[in-house]
Protein backbone atom coordinates (compact mmCIF):
# COMPACT_ATOMS: atom_id res chain seq x y z
CA UNK A 1 0.00 0.00 0.00
CA UNK A 2 2.99 2.39 0.64
CA UNK A 3 4.94 1.50 -1.68
CA UNK A 4 2.03 2.62 -4.65
CA UNK A 5 1.16 5.15 -3.00
CA UNK A 6 4.80 6.68 -3.06
CA UNK A 7 5.32 5.65 -6.68
CA UNK A 8 2.17 7.55 -7.70
CA UNK A 9 3.26 10.44 -6.13
CA UNK A 10 6.77 10.74 -7.86
CA UNK A 11 4.15 10.39 -10.88
CA UNK A 12 2.04 13.43 -9.51
CA UNK A 13 5.35 15.51 -9.00
CA UNK A 14 6.41 14.56 -12.76
CA UNK A 15 3.25 15.49 -14.16
CA UNK A 16 2.37 18.39 -11.93
CA UNK A 17 5.62 20.13 -13.16
CA UNK A 18 4.89 19.32 -16.59
CA UNK A 19 1.39 21.41 -16.09
CA UNK A 20 3.31 24.01 -13.89
CA UNK A 21 5.50 25.05 -16.72
CA UNK A 22 2.94 25.32 -19.51
CA UNK A 23 1.05 27.81 -16.70
CA UNK A 24 4.43 29.50 -15.73
CA UNK A 25 5.24 30.06 -19.87
CA UNK A 26 2.21 29.05 -21.89
CA UNK A 27 0.94 32.45 -21.68
CA UNK A 28 4.51 34.45 -21.97
CA UNK A 29 4.80 32.58 -25.17
CA UNK A 30 1.78 32.71 -26.23
CA UNK A 31 2.05 36.77 -26.32
CA UNK A 32 4.96 36.24 -28.58
CA UNK A 33 3.95 34.38 -30.97
CA UNK A 34 0.10 36.56 -31.44
CA UNK A 35 -0.32 40.00 -31.42
CA UNK A 36 -3.70 39.75 -29.47
CA UNK A 37 -3.48 39.92 -26.13
CA UNK A 38 -6.71 38.28 -25.69
CA UNK A 39 -5.19 35.20 -27.24
CA UNK A 40 -2.10 35.36 -25.08
CA UNK A 41 -3.43 32.47 -22.76
CA UNK A 42 -5.05 30.15 -25.83
CA UNK A 43 -1.77 27.30 -25.35
CA UNK A 44 -2.60 27.44 -21.26
CA UNK A 45 -6.70 27.11 -21.93
CA UNK A 46 -5.60 24.11 -24.69
CA UNK A 47 -4.11 22.10 -21.88
CA UNK A 48 -7.31 22.29 -19.84
CA UNK A 49 -9.23 21.59 -23.21
CA UNK A 50 -7.33 18.57 -24.03
CA UNK A 51 -7.73 17.24 -19.93
CA UNK A 52 -11.75 17.78 -20.39
CA UNK A 53 -11.69 15.77 -23.76
CA UNK A 54 -9.33 12.96 -22.05
CA UNK A 55 -11.18 12.98 -18.58
CA UNK A 56 -13.95 10.38 -19.68
CA UNK A 57 -12.47 7.90 -22.42
CA UNK A 58 -9.52 7.88 -19.90
CA UNK A 59 -11.69 6.62 -16.97
CA UNK A 60 -13.61 4.37 -19.58
CA UNK A 61 -10.45 3.02 -20.62
CA UNK A 62 -8.76 2.35 -17.12
CA UNK A 63 -12.25 0.70 -15.70
CA UNK A 64 -11.64 -1.71 -18.77
CA UNK A 65 -7.87 -2.30 -19.17
CA UNK A 66 -6.37 -0.84 -15.32
CA UNK A 67 -4.84 1.71 -14.35
CA UNK A 68 -0.89 1.09 -15.10
CA UNK A 69 -1.95 0.69 -19.02
CA UNK A 70 -3.80 4.27 -18.52
CA UNK A 71 -1.35 6.01 -16.62
CA UNK A 72 1.45 4.91 -19.01
CA UNK A 73 -0.94 6.35 -22.44
CA UNK A 74 -1.16 9.74 -20.53
CA UNK A 75 2.45 10.10 -19.52
CA UNK A 76 3.43 8.98 -23.67
CA UNK A 77 1.05 11.51 -24.40
CA UNK A 78 2.80 14.03 -22.63
CA UNK A 79 5.80 13.39 -24.23
CA UNK A 80 4.65 13.96 -27.51
CA UNK A 81 2.95 17.06 -26.41
CA UNK A 82 6.14 18.87 -25.24
CA UNK A 83 8.10 18.01 -28.24
CA UNK A 84 5.20 19.31 -30.32
CA UNK A 85 4.72 22.56 -28.30
CA UNK A 86 8.35 23.16 -29.00
CA UNK A 87 8.06 22.66 -32.54
CA UNK A 88 5.44 25.26 -32.51
CA UNK A 89 7.28 28.24 -31.12
CA UNK A 90 10.10 26.62 -33.32
CA UNK A 91 7.74 27.53 -36.25
CA UNK A 92 6.24 30.73 -34.77
CA UNK A 93 2.89 28.54 -34.81
CA UNK A 94 0.40 29.53 -31.78
CA UNK A 95 -2.00 26.63 -33.27
CA UNK A 96 0.68 23.98 -32.76
CA UNK A 97 2.29 24.97 -29.69
CA UNK A 98 -1.80 24.82 -28.99
CA UNK A 99 -1.77 21.44 -30.28
CA UNK A 100 0.80 20.49 -28.31
CA UNK A 101 -0.64 21.56 -24.95
CA UNK A 102 -3.98 19.93 -26.32
CA UNK A 103 -1.92 16.59 -25.73
CA UNK A 104 -0.15 17.57 -22.63
CA UNK A 105 -3.82 18.47 -21.33
CA UNK A 106 -4.66 14.95 -22.30
CA UNK A 107 -1.89 13.92 -20.12
CA UNK A 108 -3.14 15.60 -17.21
CA UNK A 109 -6.63 14.30 -18.26
CA UNK A 110 -5.24 10.51 -17.28
CA UNK A 111 -2.87 11.72 -14.14
CA UNK A 112 -5.17 13.38 -12.27
CA UNK A 113 -6.77 9.77 -11.34
CA UNK A 114 -3.39 9.23 -9.54
CA UNK A 115 -5.43 10.53 -6.32
CA UNK A 116 -8.64 8.35 -6.94
CA UNK A 117 -5.85 5.08 -7.89
CA UNK A 118 -4.62 6.20 -3.76
CA UNK A 119 -7.69 5.73 -2.66
CA UNK A 120 -7.69 2.83 -3.77
CA UNK A 121 -5.33 0.97 -2.48
CA UNK A 122 -5.13 2.57 0.47
CA UNK A 123 -7.58 1.39 3.87
CA UNK A 124 -9.95 3.38 5.13
CA UNK A 125 -8.08 4.68 8.40
CA UNK A 126 -5.01 5.76 5.62
CA UNK A 127 -7.71 7.38 2.82
CA UNK A 128 -7.19 10.56 3.41
CA UNK A 129 -3.19 10.54 4.09
CA UNK A 130 -2.91 8.69 0.83
CA UNK A 131 -4.93 11.37 -1.36
CA UNK A 132 -3.14 14.09 0.23
CA UNK A 133 0.46 12.19 -0.20
CA UNK A 134 0.02 11.69 -3.90
CA UNK A 135 -0.91 15.93 -4.25
CA UNK A 136 2.07 16.52 -2.02
CA UNK A 137 4.37 15.51 -5.33
CA UNK A 138 3.20 18.82 -6.57
CA UNK A 139 5.67 19.84 -4.00
CA UNK A 140 8.67 19.05 -6.38
CA UNK A 141 6.58 21.19 -8.98
CA UNK A 142 6.12 24.27 -7.12
CA UNK A 143 10.27 24.16 -7.10
CA UNK A 144 10.90 22.27 -10.42
CA UNK A 145 7.88 23.85 -12.70
CA UNK A 146 8.87 27.56 -12.48
CA UNK A 147 12.39 27.36 -12.48
CA UNK A 148 12.59 24.79 -15.62
CA UNK A 149 10.12 26.89 -17.44
CA UNK A 150 12.32 30.25 -16.79
CA UNK A 151 15.61 28.35 -17.15
CA UNK A 152 14.22 26.52 -20.20
CA UNK A 153 13.08 29.50 -22.03
CA UNK A 154 16.60 31.02 -22.19
CA UNK A 155 18.12 27.45 -22.72
CA UNK A 156 16.99 28.13 -26.45
CA UNK A 157 16.25 30.29 -29.07
CA UNK A 158 13.63 30.79 -30.22
CA UNK A 159 12.73 31.95 -26.42
CA UNK A 160 10.99 29.26 -24.89
CA UNK A 161 11.24 26.29 -26.84
CA UNK A 162 13.97 24.65 -24.49
CA UNK A 163 10.78 25.13 -21.69
CA UNK A 164 8.92 22.46 -23.60
CA UNK A 165 11.73 20.04 -24.74
CA UNK A 166 12.25 20.14 -20.48
CA UNK A 167 8.66 19.26 -20.48
CA UNK A 168 9.04 16.24 -22.75
CA UNK A 169 11.30 15.20 -20.81
CA UNK A 170 9.45 14.99 -17.66
CA UNK A 171 6.88 12.68 -19.16
CA UNK A 172 9.31 10.14 -19.93
CA UNK A 173 10.34 10.12 -16.62
CA UNK A 174 6.90 9.74 -15.39
CA UNK A 175 6.81 7.07 -17.61
CA UNK A 176 9.62 5.01 -16.48
CA UNK A 177 8.24 5.10 -12.87
CA UNK A 178 4.71 4.27 -13.67
CA UNK A 179 6.41 1.08 -15.41
CA UNK A 180 6.89 -0.23 -11.98
CA UNK A 181 3.56 0.59 -11.18
CA UNK A 182 1.52 -2.39 -9.59
CA UNK A 183 -1.92 -1.52 -10.99
CA UNK A 184 -3.83 -0.62 -7.89
CA UNK A 185 -7.12 -0.85 -9.51
CA UNK A 186 -7.01 -4.02 -12.13
CA UNK A 187 -10.32 -5.25 -13.90
CA UNK A 188 -11.74 -7.49 -12.13
CA UNK A 189 -15.27 -9.97 -12.55
CA UNK A 190 -18.14 -8.14 -10.46
CA UNK A 191 -20.71 -10.18 -9.79
CA UNK A 192 -24.41 -9.74 -10.89
CA UNK A 193 -25.79 -8.14 -8.25
CA UNK A 194 -22.73 -5.51 -7.87
CA UNK A 195 -23.46 -4.98 -11.67
CA UNK A 196 -27.21 -3.88 -10.38
CA UNK A 197 -25.62 0.01 -10.17
CA UNK A 198 -27.47 3.20 -9.66
CA UNK A 199 -27.33 5.80 -12.96
CA UNK A 200 -25.56 8.32 -13.22
CA UNK A 201 -28.24 11.21 -12.62
CA UNK A 202 -29.12 9.46 -9.03
CA UNK A 203 -25.41 9.48 -7.92
CA UNK A 204 -25.13 13.36 -9.12
CA UNK A 205 -28.22 13.77 -6.98
CA UNK A 206 -26.81 13.15 -3.60
CA UNK A 207 -26.35 16.75 -1.86
CA UNK A 208 -22.70 14.83 -0.84
CA UNK A 209 -21.85 14.81 -4.40
CA UNK A 210 -23.02 17.92 -5.22
CA UNK A 211 -21.40 19.79 -2.79
CA UNK A 212 -17.96 17.27 -3.08
CA UNK A 213 -18.62 18.52 -7.08
CA UNK A 214 -19.26 22.56 -6.94
CA UNK A 215 -16.06 22.59 -4.17
CA UNK A 216 -13.82 21.53 -6.34
CA UNK A 217 -14.59 22.91 -9.05
CA UNK A 218 -14.96 26.04 -7.15
CA UNK A 219 -11.44 25.50 -5.68
CA UNK A 220 -10.06 24.61 -9.14
CA UNK A 221 -12.18 27.33 -11.62
CA UNK A 222 -11.11 30.44 -8.98
CA UNK A 223 -7.27 29.04 -8.68
CA UNK A 224 -6.91 28.57 -12.62
CA UNK A 225 -8.74 31.93 -13.19
CA UNK A 226 -6.86 33.76 -10.91
CA UNK A 227 -3.18 31.73 -11.64
CA UNK A 228 -2.88 31.97 -15.13
CA UNK A 229 -3.74 35.99 -15.13
CA UNK A 230 -0.73 36.48 -13.02
CA UNK A 231 2.23 36.44 -15.16
CA UNK A 232 0.44 39.11 -17.61
CA UNK A 233 -0.95 41.00 -15.01
CA UNK A 234 2.65 40.70 -13.51
CA UNK A 235 4.32 41.87 -16.46
CA UNK A 236 2.17 44.65 -16.58
CA UNK A 237 2.62 45.73 -13.71
CA UNK A 238 6.41 45.72 -14.30
CA UNK A 239 7.98 43.07 -12.73
CA UNK A 240 10.73 40.84 -14.70
CA UNK A 241 9.93 36.93 -15.50
CA UNK A 242 12.48 36.28 -12.21
CA UNK A 243 10.08 37.67 -10.06
CA UNK A 244 7.09 35.90 -11.90
CA UNK A 245 8.58 32.74 -11.82
CA UNK A 246 9.24 33.07 -8.17
CA UNK A 247 5.39 33.92 -7.38
CA UNK A 248 3.86 31.10 -8.97
CA UNK A 249 6.64 28.63 -7.38
CA UNK A 250 5.52 30.25 -3.92
CA UNK A 251 1.50 29.86 -5.28
CA UNK A 252 2.40 25.73 -6.56
CA UNK A 253 3.97 25.51 -2.97
CA UNK A 254 1.06 27.24 -1.24
CA UNK A 255 -1.11 24.35 -3.50
CA UNK A 256 0.80 21.00 -2.36
CA UNK A 257 2.89 21.37 0.89
CA UNK A 258 -0.60 21.79 2.95
CA UNK A 259 -1.01 18.15 1.77
CA UNK A 260 1.45 16.10 4.31
CA UNK A 261 -1.61 17.39 7.06
CA UNK A 262 -4.88 18.34 5.22
CA UNK A 263 -5.64 14.40 5.57
CA UNK A 264 -5.19 14.85 9.06
CA UNK A 265 -7.29 18.07 9.43
CA UNK A 266 -10.20 16.09 7.43
CA UNK A 267 -9.45 13.28 10.11
CA UNK A 268 -9.50 15.29 12.76
CA UNK A 269 -11.82 18.40 12.08
CA UNK A 270 -14.03 16.94 9.39
CA UNK A 271 -14.19 17.05 5.11
CA UNK A 272 -16.73 20.18 5.69
CA UNK A 273 -14.89 22.05 8.07
CA UNK A 274 -11.12 22.07 5.75
CA UNK A 275 -13.89 22.51 2.44
CA UNK A 276 -15.17 25.89 4.43
CA UNK A 277 -11.36 26.45 5.17
CA UNK A 278 -10.81 26.64 1.88
CA UNK A 279 -13.42 29.38 0.95
CA UNK A 280 -12.15 31.17 3.62
CA UNK A 281 -8.34 31.63 2.44
CA UNK A 282 -10.21 32.56 -1.10
CA UNK A 283 -11.91 35.40 0.19
CA UNK A 284 -8.28 36.19 1.67
CA UNK A 285 -7.05 35.97 -1.77
CA UNK A 286 -8.87 38.72 -2.95
CA UNK A 287 -8.53 41.04 0.04
CA UNK A 288 -4.87 40.58 -1.10
CA UNK A 289 -5.22 41.31 -5.01
CA UNK A 290 -6.47 44.56 -3.62
CA UNK A 291 -4.02 45.40 -1.14
CA UNK A 292 -1.50 46.52 -4.09
CA UNK A 293 0.16 45.12 -7.60
CA UNK A 294 3.54 45.34 -5.48
CA UNK A 295 5.06 42.07 -5.55
CA UNK A 296 4.32 40.69 -1.92
CA UNK A 297 0.95 41.63 -2.63
CA UNK A 298 0.64 39.15 -5.56
CA UNK A 299 2.83 36.61 -3.84
CA UNK A 300 0.87 36.59 -0.45
CA UNK A 301 -2.12 36.28 -2.61
CA UNK A 302 -1.45 33.69 -5.00
CA UNK A 303 -0.03 31.50 -1.89
CA UNK A 304 -3.66 32.14 0.14
CA UNK A 305 -4.69 31.15 -3.41
CA UNK A 306 -2.98 27.52 -3.12
CA UNK A 307 -3.53 27.19 0.17
CA UNK A 308 -7.52 27.68 -0.49
CA UNK A 309 -7.09 24.56 -3.68
CA UNK A 310 -6.07 22.16 -1.57
CA UNK A 311 -8.14 22.28 1.31
CA UNK A 312 -11.49 22.41 -1.61
CA UNK A 313 -9.98 20.16 -4.32
CA UNK A 314 -8.48 17.94 -1.60
CA UNK A 315 -11.66 18.00 0.95
CA UNK A 316 -14.13 17.26 -2.25
CA UNK A 317 -11.96 14.43 -3.49
CA UNK A 318 -12.39 13.35 -0.28
CA UNK A 319 -15.89 13.71 -0.13
CA UNK A 320 -16.55 12.37 -3.00
CA UNK A 321 -15.35 8.76 -2.48
CA UNK A 322 -18.52 8.40 -0.28
CA UNK A 323 -20.99 8.79 -2.72
CA UNK A 324 -20.84 5.61 -4.64
CA UNK A 325 -20.28 2.24 -4.57
CA UNK A 326 -17.32 -0.08 -6.61
CA UNK A 327 -19.42 -0.49 -9.62
CA UNK A 328 -20.18 3.03 -9.62
CA UNK A 329 -16.72 4.38 -9.23
CA UNK A 330 -15.73 5.26 -12.92
CA UNK A 331 -18.95 6.89 -13.74
CA UNK A 332 -18.71 8.68 -10.83
CA UNK A 333 -15.45 9.98 -10.89
CA UNK A 334 -15.42 10.88 -14.21
CA UNK A 335 -18.46 13.10 -14.38
CA UNK A 336 -16.84 14.87 -11.59
CA UNK A 337 -13.30 15.28 -13.06
CA UNK A 338 -14.68 16.11 -16.68
CA UNK A 339 -17.17 19.05 -14.47
CA UNK A 340 -14.12 20.23 -12.73
CA UNK A 341 -11.83 20.76 -16.00
CA UNK A 342 -14.32 22.16 -18.09
CA UNK A 343 -14.66 24.66 -15.29
CA UNK A 344 -11.07 24.67 -15.61
CA UNK A 345 -11.11 24.82 -19.20
CA UNK A 346 -13.61 27.92 -19.17
CA UNK A 347 -11.69 30.01 -16.33
CA UNK A 348 -8.43 30.09 -18.32
CA UNK A 349 -9.78 30.99 -21.74
CA UNK A 350 -11.51 34.42 -19.81
CA UNK A 351 -7.88 35.02 -18.20
CA UNK A 352 -6.66 36.34 -20.58
CA UNK A 353 -9.85 38.37 -21.89
CA UNK A 354 -10.98 38.96 -18.46
CA UNK A 355 -7.27 40.23 -17.47
CA UNK A 356 -7.06 42.61 -21.05
CA UNK A 357 -10.55 44.58 -20.21
CA UNK A 358 -11.16 44.30 -16.51
CA UNK A 359 -7.45 44.47 -15.34
CA UNK A 360 -6.21 42.74 -12.20
CA UNK A 361 -8.19 43.92 -9.37
CA UNK A 362 -11.52 43.98 -11.05
CA UNK A 363 -11.04 40.17 -12.29
CA UNK A 364 -10.24 38.94 -8.75
CA UNK A 365 -13.34 41.16 -7.07
CA UNK A 366 -15.86 39.34 -9.86
CA UNK A 367 -14.88 35.78 -7.57
CA UNK A 368 -16.53 36.75 -4.56
CA UNK A 369 -20.27 35.50 -5.63
CA UNK A 370 -18.78 32.19 -6.84
CA UNK A 371 -17.00 31.85 -3.77
CA UNK A 372 -19.86 32.55 -1.40
CA UNK A 373 -21.84 30.38 -2.77
CA UNK A 374 -19.62 27.73 -2.41
CA UNK A 375 -19.54 28.39 1.07
CA UNK A 376 -23.41 28.52 1.03
CA UNK A 377 -23.26 25.09 -0.41
CA UNK A 378 -20.98 23.67 2.35
CA UNK A 379 -22.35 25.07 5.74
CA UNK A 380 -26.05 23.66 4.01
CA UNK A 381 -24.46 20.21 3.88
CA UNK A 382 -23.32 20.52 7.21
CA UNK A 383 -26.35 21.73 8.67
CA UNK A 384 -28.31 19.01 7.10
CA UNK A 385 -25.60 16.56 8.29
CA UNK A 386 -26.48 17.79 11.88
CA UNK A 387 -29.85 17.89 11.66
CA UNK A 388 -29.93 14.16 10.52
CA UNK A 389 -27.75 13.24 12.87
CA UNK A 390 -29.99 14.59 16.05
CA UNK A 391 -32.79 12.96 14.26
CA UNK A 392 -31.27 9.71 14.25
CA UNK A 393 -30.99 9.59 10.33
Amino acid sequence: MYRQVFLLAIAQAMFQTASVMVVTVGSLAGAVLTPAPALATLPVASMFLGTAIATVPASMAMHRWGRRSGFLTGAALGTIGGLLAAAGIWFNSLMLLSAGTLLIGAYQGFAQFYRFAASEVADEHFRPQAISLVLAGGIIAAIAGPFLGKWGGELLQPAFTGSFLLLSLTGLISFAMLSGLSDPAAPRRIDREAESVRPLSRIVAQPAYLVALFGAATGYGVMILAMTATPLAMRQHGHMMDATALVIQLHVLGMFAPSFFTGSLIARFGVLSVMMGGVLLFAAHIALTLSGTGFYSFAAALIFLGVGWNFLYIGGTNLLTTTYTEGERSKAQAANDLSVFLVGLTSSLGAGVMHHFLGWQTLNLLLLPWIALAGIGIAWLAVSRRQQAAAGI
